[in-house]
């Protein structure tokens, strides 16, 4: 393989086999060059693969780089495996028969059965439940499912990719994930680097989501001023790729005559500050002014006005992941969850009595992480 044909980059989280497609020739740093080619090893086989690497680096798309370039191919289905409740999480893995358990009305395949032929996602391995892990571990060993409240073995035939962006390694050391279960799905491993270690792509990519939002919003074009340039590629980009793309999508709501200044940019990027202490100091200033402003309005119930407005806002950045919003506020998750209950987000929790029919496979997408 020519480095011309290495250069489809690892580059977009949310990526569908278009955009796939789209992104070859974006890479241009040399570290990304050995990663594709393994990439380009590994897929044509069936082995089980563990995608490590930090959140917003691309492991989705190399997942479906993996699945398209498999033989057969069927299916594409990925899970995140922290979006379900520990009560719901089996039966949407696994399945259920109708009258298992009560609203269980009618049959429900689980997640293998779906992408029985094809290849099965599972992102944030590192946050399924031990008792689940057990079960998992069964269904890779056997390659047959058992629904609940079933005694009837289901055969399937799926390749299964996990992804994860904590040390799995350390988690065995803890207890917190199961060592036979690491060593199962540790059969090909692929790390994706950070963007701060791909510093060459930055530009490539930054281009290309200014083209991409500015085909969105109607606009001829967009290009990046000598300043912006300078301010991208001194980032640090602790978000990754998903940081870039937001930073780039915002400088070009704000931007003029379609030319992305770094006035346009984030704060942090404008200040070529990393997050750091001095950048957060800034940024509650900026918090304790506007909480002034509402305390001098007198407004009405203010302390849950400001709470609803932290957690529902830390909800909204971690794209609705219970799991990921309370690492970010430092809680647990089982205070986020009572706190979005008690502020509308979850006022139904998604009962097995209220999902649609089992022929209605594709409604299902809005679960899948």
């Amino acid at each position: 393989m020519s480095e011309a044909q290495a250069t489809n980059l690892l580059a977009f989280p949310h990526a569908d086999a278009k955009s796939t497609a789209r992104t070859a020739g974006l890479s241009c740093d040399p570290c990304s060059l050995p990663i594709q080619q393994q990439l380009e090893r590994i897929a044509p086989s069936d082995a089980t693969v563990l995608i490590i690497g930090e959140t917003g680096t691309g492991k989705e798309l190399a997942a479906r780089q993996i699945h398209e370039r498999s033989r057969p191919r069927g299916p594409f289905v990925a899970v995140n495996c922290g979006a379900f409740s520990e009560s719901l999480a089996e039966a949407e893995f696994f399945g259920h028969e109708a009258a298992a358990f009560t609203g269980a009305q009618q049959a429900r395949p689980g997640w293998f059965e779906v992408a029985h032929g094809g290849t099965l996602f599972l992102d944030e391995i590192g946050d399924m439940p031990l008792h689940l892990q057990v079960k998992l571990l069964r269904v890779l060993q056997e390659r047959q499912v058992v629904r609940i409240g079933s005694r009837k073995p289901v055969a399937v035939d799926v390749r299964v990719v996990a992804a994860t962006n904590v040390e799995l390694e350390a988690a065995v050391q803890s207890r917190q994930f199961r060592r036979d279960l690491y060593y199962r799905l540790n059969v090909a491993t692929l790390r994706l680097p950070p963007l701060r270690e791909r510093p060459a792509d930055i530009l490539p990519l930054a281009r290309h989501f200014a083209e991409s939002y500015a085909h969105k919003l109607g606009m001829r074009g967009a290009v990046l001023s000598a300043t912006a340039v300078r301010a991208l590629q001194r980032h640090a980009w602790p978000g990754n790729i998903r940081e870039l793309e937001n930073a780039v999508h915002v400088a070009l709501l704000m931007c003029r005559n379609g030319v992305i200044d770094a006035g346009d940019l984030p704060i942090v990027l404008r200040s070529g500050e990393a997050p750091d202490a001095a950048a957060a100091d800034e940024t509650t200033q900026v918090l304790r002014g506007g909480l002034l402003r509402l305390l001098e309005s007198e407004a009405d119930a203010l302390y849950e006005r400001v709470e609803r407005l932290l957690v529902t806002t830390a909800f909204e950045h971690c794209s609705g992941n219970q799991v990921h919003t309370a690492r970010r506020l430092g809680v647990s998750r089982n205070v986020v969850r009572a706190q979005l209950k008690r502020f509308g987000l979850l006022d139904r929790e998604p009962a097995l009595l209220d999902r649609e029919p089992a022929d209605d496979l594709p409604e299902r997408d809005a679960l899948v992480g």
